[in-house]
């Protein structure tokens, strides 16, 4: 009898750690640059379901990101990660982050058509509901997403943790199709309070649907166990560091406005 229970209760462990899926797929933008995606999946959900695009930080697509979107499949949602960079690079070194990040936003037409890539990509897989799509995005990231709903990309909505808020693409009125929710350190040292104030300026005078959430005593990348540690050490991190509060604030945040924008 004890033996049957043991096996049962491994069989259930091992059902409970697979229910999400995750793979790689290799794709391109319409530039023909070589893209690496890192989907996530609950392969107990039935049905169609809401997918999400999850773009990285300045460091690039990796475990950080990666873990967000098995987060979010998680909760039921198809998810995929995206590549900003291009062959799924990424670094520790804050000078190569820079300069990868300055490379990706150099031509914001192209940024975009890769942005696009990555949700084109999402909408073919299997059980993702088309009419039902959201970005998250971190850091560089947050800026990426929020550009995408400034040019009007067919999103419901969208989330910006410690993102960059400054554009050269300013919202236009009538343009922008998504809700937009922003979660914001109030200590971050790399969002000046100009910019913030320049961002709530520029979503007011679109008459965009968005929220802004401060964070008090919150630096930047606060959802990142790992800021601690990249913020110094050998290669000279940012001002950067982790907040535990802030971080499962910023999430309950995101799961009510994803809840509401899905209708779920």
């Amino acid at each position: 009898m004890r033996a049957l229970l043991a096996l049962t209760l491994m069989c259930t462990a091992a059902f409970a750690q697979a229910a999400v899926q995750t793979r790689e797929i290799p794709y391109q933008d319409a530039d023909g640059n070589r893209l690496v995606g890192y989907y996530a999946y609950d392969d107990a959900v039935t049905g169609k379901r809401p997918g999400i695009v999850v773009v990285h930080e300045w460091w690039g697509l990796n475990d950080y990101a990666k873990r967000r979107a098995r987060d979010l499949a998680a909760l039921g949602y198809n998810a995929l990660a995206i590549d900003m960079y291009g062959d799924g690079k990424h670094t520790e070194h804050p000078q190569d982050a820079q300069a990868f990040m300055a490379a990706a936003l150099k031509d914001p037409k192209a940024a975009a058509r890769r942005f696009d890539a990555g949700l084109e990509l999402l909408k073919l897989q299997p059980n993702t509901n088309k009419h039902d799509l959201g970005a998250v995005g971190y850091c560089f990231g947050g800026k990426v997403v929020l550009d995408a709903a400034r040019r009007g990309e067919k999103l419901d909505g969208v989330v910006s943790f410690h993102g960059a808020l400054a554009t050269t693409t300013p919202a236009k009125p009538g343009v922008v199709r998504a809700a937009i929710l922003v979660e914001h350190g109030a200590a971050d040292s790399m969002v000046t309070a100009e910019q913030v104030q320049a961002f709530k300026a520029e979503m007011d005078a679109a008459k965009v649907n968005y929220r802004f959430v401060s964070l008090d005593g919150a630096k930047h990348g606060f959802t990142n166990p790992d800021a601690d540690r990249l913020s110094h050490g050998a290669h000279g991190g940012p001002d950067i560091g982790y907040d535990k509060a802030a971080d499962e604030r910023s999430w309950a945040d995101m799961q009510a406005f994803f809840k509401q924008v899905f209708n779920e």
